[in-house]
């Protein structure tokens, strides 16, 4: 790329699209096209293909689209199937259409199936049933790879995927309805801490593994896969080292300063045992993550509290997953 090139940052007020945004423009990419869900409804074919045809972008990152963890995944799985669909379909054929240099597709470790072997390679994919509570964000997330190969074999596109390790970080979703886990953690423990409560109630038994990784570390790796690597094999990008729910939970518990109990609902579903990515393809190529978890989470958690102090001082809340204005 350029440092002119037409980018476009599809979703670039959300977790990822914000960090690729301002890694770019940090970079010195200073051609960057970004529009607000108001100003572009990406689900909207018509409109969609209207952008492509005036603003002409060159290079896209797909950052856009519904999201969220557990409980999210049990409430809304008709909204995350058709949302991300729609704007996978829309996004990628435009590209076609408008002959785009380069695309990056961003899906998500739960494509990968239910009990496949650990730490999990990228050949896993299509081996087995995925985790069943999210099975339509999954199957919507698999579409757009099987998307981008398909583009790729029959125009001989450059279309690319990657499947990151669970990301987290500053301009997270911090809504607990719809909040993937460890942001929902740093809601509940300084909650807690701030209503002086004894206990604080988690999901599940706290077995489960996940692999976190900061977000300003997985916009580094986009930017690197999008200038370093064109291949229609998709790859997983992470450290490959997992922390289970209860040790994550520990650690926000000890950086939000939280002096209560942390006790586990053993009725509330867990989600997959153990998702931990074998990211040996990426790094072999000479990326590799520079936050740690503990870094990473004061970091996020430091976000938290400014965002608080600023919706207090507005009366607004922006949920950014939604779309929607909640008074506080």
């Amino acid at each position: 790329m350029e440092k002119s090139s037409r980018i476009f940052v599809a979703g670039h007020s959300g977790l990822v699209g914000s960090a690729l945004a301002g890694l770019l423009q940090k970079r010195g990419f200073t051609n960057l096209l970004m529009k607000t869900s108001s100003e572009l409804d990406l689900t909207d074919q018509a409109g969609v293909r209207s952008f492509f045809r005036s603003e002409k972008p060159e290079y896209i990152f797909m950052a856009a689209g519904k999201g969220g963890g557990i409980a999210a995944n049990i409430k809304y799985p008709a909204e995350f199937i058709y949302t991300n669909s729609q704007i996978q379909n829309n996004l990628i054929r435009s590209a076609w259409e408008w002959k785009v240099k380069k695309l990056l597709f961003i899906a998500c470790s739960c494509v990968y199936p239910l009990g496949c072997p650990q730490p999990i390679a990228e050949e896993s994919l299509l081996t087995g049933p995925v985790e069943p509570t999210s099975e339509p964000f999954a199957i919507s997330k698999i579409a757009g790879i099987k998307m981008c190969q398909a583009y790729n074999r029959q125009y001989g596109t450059n279309f690319i995927s990657v499947v990151p390790a669970t990301i987290y970080g500053p301009n997270d979703n911090f809504d607990l309805e719809t909040s993937h886990f460890l942001s929902a953690l740093i809601v509940k423990f300084h909650q807690a801490k701030k209503e002086k409560a004894a206990n604080v109630v988690l999901w599940g038994t706290g077995t489960p593994e996940r692999e976190l990784l900061y977000v300003d570390d997985f916009a580094d790796a986009a930017l690197f896969l999008m200038e370093n690597y064109s291949d229609s094999n998709h790859l997983n990008a992470g450290a490959g080292q997992g922390i289970t729910i209860r040790q994550a939970a520990e650690t926000v518990k000890e950086i939000v300063g939280f002096g209560g109990d942390i006790v586990f609902d053993r009725n509330k579903p867990d989600g997959a045992p153990r998702k931990v990515l074998d990211s040996t393809k990426i790094l072999a190529l000479k990326w590799q993550p520079r936050t740690s978890l503990r870094e990473g989470l004061g970091r996020t958690y430091q976000w938290y509290l400014s965002s608080l102090q600023v919706s207090k001082n507005s009366g607004v809340l922006y949920d950014s997953k939604f779309n929607v204005e909640r008074k506080v």
